[in-house]
């Protein structure tokens, strides 16, 4: 491919072979669009199963275009992503999961969107669950938990995105800042730790992009019965609680004294609504699961409340606002908006 390509699809996955090669097998099959526009790379985080061999198979069949695999020795999400990011030179990139089956024509409307929206600083589609087995009645009522995305059929702005596919202009990634200096851990080996996905939405946002929901952009995200356990759901809820008040720590205008009153204040808010929700689950019996998840997920915003507190002040300043989006005054020079 003697050109960069407008789109790099990027898979990073750790000991994950039997999910990501039913991923390479959906972009193989992809159809109504040129090879020179697109290419597929597949970061290896430390895999020890037999990844690269499959790798190597579709890369032998030709079928994906500028098709290849590179390693990240740093364990986590994150550091693979920007791996992915720093191989490639696409003005586009794809962060697809290895656990994620794109519609047949995913490419062609993501090069197509792409095309139509240069300015956009990122955009997603449609993310529909496709389950392993018919889940409890818990799990669905907690597919956040599992990227579900689903804005209606009609492209439209919206103020987040969720991270199953999300696409970033190349631009915009450096911009806001992120390629040089995430700020924001995500899941590392087979840890549920995660926000790294929010961090970035959050912060391209912030930068004043635009963020686009492009319903064609379908792809079906594969969740596994073992994920649909109580104690997998809870751990899941306990780590975006921490998730979430690290994000909510992103798009805070004000002080770190600030922060701290209002994070006191929310906190107050939430513990007065444990005793009615307690109530409520002892009359109705299949909710008492459901508020089990809840309160971890309350908790795990009091842990991260409880992160930032014992960081230091400069990496408390480094965090804070670090999403929020800037004024007129820093976007006419004034401040330089990273």
């Amino acid at each position: 491919m003697s050109e960069s390509p407008t789109l790099e699809v990027v898979i990073c996955t750790y000991n994950n072979a039997v999910m990501l090669d039913g991923a390479l097998a959906r972009l193989a099959a992809q159809n109504g669009i040129e090879g020179e526009c697109w290419s597929c790379l597949v970061v290896d985080n430390n895999c020890s199963d037999n990844t690269a061999d499959v790798v190597q198979r579709y890369i032998a069949e030709e079928k994906i275009p500028g098709l290849r695999i590179v390693p990240e020795p740093e364990q986590g999400l994150t550091p693979a992503r920007l791996r992915g990011v720093r191989s490639s030179s696409a003005p586009w990139i794809a962060f697809v999961d290895d656990d994620c089956f794109l519609r047949p024509d995913w490419v062609a409307n993501a090069v197509a969107f792409a095309a139509s929206h240069p300015a956009a600083g990122a955009f997603g589609g449609k993310v529909a669950l496709d389950w392993e087995v018919e889940p409890p009645s818990y799990a669905r009522a907690f597919t956040y938990c599992f990227a579900e995305q689903d804005h209606g059929d009609t492209e439209r702005k919206i103020p987040f995105l969720a991270g199953a596919g999300l696409v970033v202009n190349r631009t915009a990634l450096t911009a806001c800042g992120w390629s040089e200096g995430p700020l924001v851990a995500d899941r590392v080996g087979k840890s549920l730790v995660s926000g790294g996905d929010v961090e970035i939405a959050l912060r391209i946002a912030g930068s004043g992009r635009e963020m686009w929901y492009v319903p064609q952009c379908e792809l079906h995200h594969q969740i596994p019965a073992r994920r649909t356990t109580l104690h997998y759901m809870v751990s899941m809820n306990r780590n975006l609680g921490i998730s979430q008040a690290l994000a909510d720590a992103l798009v805070f205008e004000g002080s770190v004294s600030e922060w701290f009153a209002q994070a006191t204040v929310n906190a107050a808010k939430q513990i007065a609504h444990v005793p009615r929700q307690a109530v409520r689950a002892a009359r109705r019996r299949k909710l008492r699961t459901e508020m089990w998840i809840q309160t971890n997920f309350m908790f795990g915003q009091f842990l991260g409340f409880w992160r930032i507190l014992r960081m230091s002040s400069s990496r408390q300043r480094e965090l804070l606002g670090r999403a929020r989006r800037p004024s007129v005054r820093e976007t006419s020079g004034q401040r330089e908006v990273a």
